[in-house]
């Protein structure tokens, strides 16, 4: 059962205001599994795709089915605006069957771990990150790669070539495909195909920054109405919220 409850969600919001994007998805998984009390180490410890999964059904739940999606055309720059159905992507979207897979491809045997929720934010956060996207993926290479070995030799994830990196993450997408959820959109205007990521937990955390703005600006008005706290006030269902605030609209 996610958290829906007013109070709870401005919690979280209110929380996250001073957090980085991790940190904000971190919150929002919690409120997306309260089962499991706060416990930030089970949550990290979940592969980045359960993650996902998880935040499409919370989102789901908060603000409905119909996702609103704008995108820039990659080629002539179309400013596209379609909609996404979250209670397809939550259904749809399924942890890996595995924790661990394998390459053995071109004389290479490599054993990796599936990156985790704690795997991606460490690599996120590394140095080598902001220099380059490559250095993002070494990174998470070596805190996910268990072994590597090339024609019957053993060698460190630092030696591992470039090429054979990218398989590594080719295969561990194939593995985990809800871990990189991405759009393939075509142009209404030129035709053109333009990927683009789908960042589940920067758009839901922009849908409840604006809901959380919005409600507490109700609380203000009703509080300057009627006088009521904000427990009480939050204690209202949103419709008659909406009520009580046409009624002071209407004095």
């Amino acid at each position: 059962m996610t958290v829906t409850q007013a109070d709870d969600l401005l919690a979280t919001w209110e929380a996250g205001i001073g957090r980085d994007g991790h940190g904000r998805a971190l919150l929002l998984h919690r409120a997306a599994r309260p089962e499991l009390g706060g416990d930030s180490e089970a949550l990290l410890s979940l592969p980045v795709g359960a993650r996902e999964a998880d935040l499409f059904a919370l989102r789901r739940a908060l603000f409905g089915e119909r996702m609103q999606v704008r995108v820039d055309c990659s080629a002539c720059g179309a400013d596209m605006e379609f909609d996404l159905d979250a209670g397809e992507f939550a259904r749809s979207l399924r942890p890996p069957d595995q924790r661990v897979a394998h390459l053995d491809q071109d004389g290479w045997d490599v054993a990796f771990r599936v990156p985790t929720v704690a795997d991606l934010t460490s690599a996120a956060r590394h140095p080598d990150t902001a220099l380059s996207a490559d250095g993002a993926r070494r990174a998470l290479l070596a805190r996910c790669v268990v072994s590597a070995v090339h024609d019957g030799d053993t060698v460190s994830v630092d030696a591992l070539p470039v090429s054979v990196q990218r398989k590594i993450a080719e295969a561990a997408e194939a593995v985990d495909p809800a871990a990189d959820v991405t759009l393939n959109i075509n142009c209404p205007e030129c035709s053109a195909a333009t990927r683009a990521e789908l960042d589940i937990a920067s758009y839901l955390w922009t849908e409840l920054d604006a809901w959380a703005r919005d409600v507490l600006l109700d609380v203000h008005l009703l509080a300057t109405a009627y006088g009521w706290s904000e427990p009480e006030i939050l204690a209202l269902s949103p419709m008659r919220r909406r009520y009580y605030l046409e009624l002071c609209a209407d004095a």
